[in-house]
């Protein structure tokens, strides 16, 4: 009954969002009065703390430091963010993560004691430079006891004086991690709320912000209760901190995946209820250039800013590029993160490879996500109506682009893999404004004789020939005319158009217009770019412009003779965690070794896990041995179970079905006719806890 009223809950809400006016208040009040005047007085106490209508934003050692970060990296972090214009953008917080503290963390008198090796000044002195700097500057420490080897400190036991002490080092922003916590199997609830009464009665009467760090999920960090994890937070951290998180590390110290990014999202929008002004829903840190693309890093950032969730830097902001420092900077983009009704996004419509999401502003607009989780560009659409808004006439604005175009009700964009729309959508008024012409991306749909499946990232070969269209379409009021494309491909391939465009694209019309792509048969392997110009009159603006570009994936060469496959270049490689790892156990520290058995070659990965060949009909045969590693022993009794499926161009070849740690499954699999070969491991149902995969052998006959 529970699970049903939650889910209930959520609905409500949702409708909420999207259709309650500009001066609503945010449905997380409601919530709030809901859990009853005990909660109540908790909740008026600790807006005494509240330091921010809106989500704070800032930058957080950990992903950037690793463990030991020290007071110079900070001070130069610290002018960087004021050299660049983040600190000016927003990112106001420099927050001084996990190992700071000596190796005994606490004097004699029982006071915290930074490490002198890291903080030869102590803390003081850099908290001073931090606020000369217009900067504010944030602290980490345990709810649990410090327990040597499991947190680098605790603070259970002290909390009023460690409280009292940071305040006396003048820090605006505490983080309390949980690591010491669960070792202690304490109450996050219990132990979180003492917290928060002892920050908010510290001796200095300094207001400092509250991150409720509880980072344990089942089952990524095994079977715990719900009440001691991380998704349990939204129930009670509300009313007594300023943010929570909402699942697990977004990932590993300098490595953030794009997977774990939508995984981390889709947790934190389980409960879009408890977020509001002042308190936030918290889905842990923004990576760039830790392991994602800047396409998949731009998503991050769409997604992060629609959640209204604090906006912390993981990375070493020194060393970003000038892409990355423009997708942390762009204005419209933190407008909609920064909004004062501070409301979270939520779905509309189904769950599934391509989504809409829709987040209400404070003025009456909405600002709607496009999503694209898949692996392939598409054209995703919704409406003015789905998203709550009336009317015969919209202006949508993207806020990525700046782009300003007035639709008839349609919402559309043509969306990248792994991509995100975020367009802001407002009733148009006045004359009649530019329309809203969607340029699709080049959508490779055929190489040679085999048409692409959906979904599937389209590979070619040196000599291959692909068919390649785009599809134009008017979402306006108003009709364009002469709607031309053309498409470029790299030097020494040759593009054909195939059919004549219209002359006049009228409203809620498309046209799709093809292409035959020929690749050299010298083709280098990677990425190539198939980059789409299209252009239209529009009446009073002149022709306009639109480019949009796709990679098409070029393939090595096939195997040729009896090879052993983890020995050959393979087209794309995907772990759970860390990367995939030729003829070791993945992680690399040992050999491939399953009951006992050493095996010399293979590749050792972690669920899920994707790894992709090019054959090219060349091959007939695979034989491999699949099972969990035995380095799962050193690690504990949980976790450790996976599936294994040999794919051929989409076709299941084999599937072993559930393995544990006691199991092992040798195969020998027909590759005959099998072009593009997909070597998938998945968690078996049960998360990627543990699941250290082996396949051992790979030896193939080509």
């Amino acid at each position: 009954m529970k699970r049903h009223l939650t889910v209930l809950l959520a609905l409500l809400v949702s409708l909420l969002v999207v259709q309650a006016p500009a001066h609503a208040a945010p449905a997380a009040s409601s919530a709030r009065s809901a859990r009853g005047a005990d909660s109540a007085g908790t909740t008026a106490a600790a807006s005494k703390q509240v330091l921010g209508q809106t989500p704070y934003m800032g930058w957080n050692t950990y992903y950037a430091l690793g463990g030991d970060p020290t007071e110079s990296e900070i001070r130069s972090v610290a002018d960087f963010l004021v050299s660049s214009g983040l600190r000016d953008s927003g990112y106001q917080y420099v927050w001084i993560d996990g190992n700071w503290a000596a190796p005994t963390p606490r004097s004699a008198a029982g006071d915290l004691v930074p490490n002198p090796d890291q903080f030869p000044n102590g803390l003081k002195p850099l908290v001073d430079y931090i606020h000369s700097k217009g900067l504010k500057a944030g602290i980490y420490t345990d709810a649990g006891p410090y327990i040597p080897g499991k947190c680098g400190l605790g603070s259970h036991g002290y909390y009023q004086r460690d409280a009292n002490q940071f305040a006396a080092w003048k820090f605006d922003a505490v983080k309390v991690d949980y690591l010491c916590g669960i070792a202690a199997d304490l109450d996050p609830k219990t132990v979180y709320t003492e917290f928060a009464k002892a920050l908010r009665n510290n001796s200095s009467g300094r207001p400092m912000l509250f991150n409720l760090c509880n980072p344990v999920t089942s089952p990524d960090w095994g079977n715990y209760p719900e009440t001691q994890q991380s998704t349990y937070s939204w129930s009670y951290a509300p009313a007594i901190a300023q943010s929570w998180r909402t699942y697990t590390d977004v990932g590993f110290v300098g490595e953030i995946k794009f997977k774990d990014v939508l995984r981390n999202y889709d947790a934190n929008a389980r409960h879009p209820e408890a977020a509001g002004p002042g308190h936030f829903n918290d889905p842990d840190y923004l990576g760039p250039e830790l392991g994602m693309s800047d396409e998949e890093f731009r998503t991050q950032m769409t997604l992060w800013s629609v959640a209204a969730a604090p906006l912390v830097i993981g990375s070493d902001v020194r060393k970003l590029s000038k892409t990355s420092l423009g997708i942390l900077e762009d204005r419209d983009v933190l407008a909609v993160n920064q909004d004062s009704a501070g409301v979270q996004a939520v779905r509309v419509g189904p769950a599934g490879t391509t989504e809409t999401w829709v987040k209400r502003l404070a003025n009456g607009d909405r600002a709607v996500v496009l999503l694209n989780r898949g692996d392939t560009p598409a054209t995703l659409t919704t409406t003015a109506k789905s998203v709550g808004l009336s009317g015969g006439r919209f202006t949508l604005k993207n806020a990525w682009t700046d782009q300003i175009t007035e639709s008839g009700g349609t919402i559309s964009a043509a969306v990248p893999a792994h991509g995100a729309a975020l367009l802001r959508v407002g009733r148009a008024t006045g004359e009649p404004g530019v329309p809203h012409v969607v340029a699709g991306l080049p959508q490779v749909t055929k190489v040679g004789s085999d048409a692409v499946a959906a979904g599937v990232a389209p590979v070619a070969a040196g000599g291959d020939q692909a068919r390649v269209e785009v599809t134009v379409r008017n979402d306006g009021t108003k009709p364009v005319y002469a709607p031309r494309v053309e498409l470029a491909a790299p030097a020494g391939w040759t593009v054909r158009a195939a059919g004549k465009a219209p002359k006049v694209l009228t409203p809620d019309r498309s046209v799709n217009l093809a292409f035959t792509v020929t690749l050299p048969a010298t083709a280098a392997p990677g990425n190539a770019d198939l980059t789409a110009t299209t252009s239209y009159e529009v009446a009073g603006k002149g022709r306009l412009r639109q480019q949009t570009t796709t990679s098409l994936v070029v393939a090595p060469a096939a195997p040729n003779g009896d090879v052993v496959l983890s020995h050959h270049d393979w087209i794309s490689a995907t772990s759970g965690w860390m990367s995939p790892t030729v003829d070791r156990s993945v992680g690399g520290w040992t050999p491939i070794s399953m009951l006992g058995q050493e095996y010399p070659t293979g590749i050792g990965v972690a669920s899920p896990s994707t790894i992709r060949y090019y054959l090219g009909d060349r091959c007939t045969r695979l034989t491999t041995t699949v099972g969990i590693d035995d380095a799962v022993r050193n690690v504990g009794p949980e976790g450790g179970t996976s599936t294994f499926q040999v794919i051929g161009d989409g076709r299941v070849l084999y599937d072993s079905g559930v393995l544990g740690r006691d199991d092992v499954r040798q195969a020998d699999i027909d590759l005959t006719g099998v072009r593009v070969l997909d070597l998938v491991v998945g968690d078996a149902g049960d998360g990627g806890y543990n699941d250290r995969a082996n396949w051992a052998g790979l030896n193939t006959s080509c």
